[in-house]
């Protein structure tokens, strides 16, 4: 099980110098992955009707694609992963071309999650529909693995349609694309379209559960188990070693593959503190990875 970190997004700031030495700091540490999650816009909670949410407007957050490309130039051999792209409030053939674009020059470090949100504030923000957005990503996922791999092609799907376009450059080899939800629809989705699944949830009965299901699509549908990546997060936050340890061995027993530590929201500190957390972690499970 591989250890990775997820970007202090919202306590990192805005310093390009904090947060080369953050990425170049976590992968001296030995971190195979770095997480960023993904919200382009927030929402005031005072507005009229107020808002409820785990985020808001004073949350700030890292447009990934743009931080990626930085990462890339500034980072050797982490993979840059989104833990959550937002799929379907953005476009898709931009997606795509933003995708390929990061994989070329981080030499296919890029793995990406995506997912459907939860705010339709900023579906609305964007432009885009919130009512049919699981349906809308099954066929974005499969219009950007074309774009990855095909050259000029034409389209005509429920969605998206164009002809004789592609994109250029592409990728040597197709973005591996993982879903992050707990939805049945989406678990489905996950099985039958994934490359792996990014758990939010505790590796508890219904975690076991989820991924009993998703073996059992893909065996359904002929596909192998072997090589579907699950990659969940832990927090630092609240825990103690011992804690730390019991979750990851936890989470292995159910077979995930990667386990990314969240560092911020756990009292004010800088990318030395960050760093220092990591490290305590990484000590803390090295005897279950």
């Amino acid at each position: 099980m591989h250890i990775g970190a997820v970007i202090p997004h919202d306590e990192i700031g805005d310093d390009p110098g904090a947060i080369r030495a953050y990425a170049q700091g976590a992968e001296a540490l030995g971190i195979t992955h770095l997480l960023v999650y993904d919200h382009v816009v927030g929402v005031d909670r005072n507005r009229p009707g107020g808002f409820e949410g785990p985020y808001d407007s004073n949350t700030a957050f890292h447009e990934p694609m743009v931080l990626f490309g930085f990462l890339a130039a500034c980072t050797e051999t982490v993979e840059l992963v989104t833990a959550i792209l937002i799929l379907p409030q953005r476009q898709t053939v931009l997606v795509a071309k933003q995708a390929a674009e990061v994989a070329i020059l981080s030499r296919n470090r890029l793995v990406l999650g995506v997912g459907v949100g939860w705010n339709t504030v900023e579906y609305d923000a964007l432009n885009e529909e919130f009512g049919n957005r699981g349906r809308r990503q099954e066929e974005q996922v499969e219009l950007m693995r074309r774009l990855w791999t095909e050259d000029v092609f034409s389209y005509a799907g429920e969605f998206h349609r164009f002809e004789h376009a592609s994109i250029l450059p592409r990728p040597d080899r197709p973005v591996p694309v993982l879903f992050g939800g707990s939805a049945p629809a989406l678990l489905d989705r996950c099985a039958r379209l994934g490359d792996g699944w990014l758990p939010l949830g505790s590796p508890n009965e219904k975690s076991a559960d989820r991924i009993a299901e998703m073996r059992r699509v893909r065996e359904a549908a002929g596909l192998s188990w072997d090589g579907f990546e699950i990659r969940a997060q832990a927090q630092w936050g609240g825990g103690t070693p011992e804690r730390w340890r019991s979750h990851a061995q936890r989470w292995k027993d159910l077979g995930a593959t990667h386990l990314a530590i969240a560092t911020h929201r756990a009292g004010g500190t800088d990318v030395d503190g960050h760093l220092a957390r990591i490290s305590e972690y990484r000590a803390a499970v090295a005897d279950v990875v």
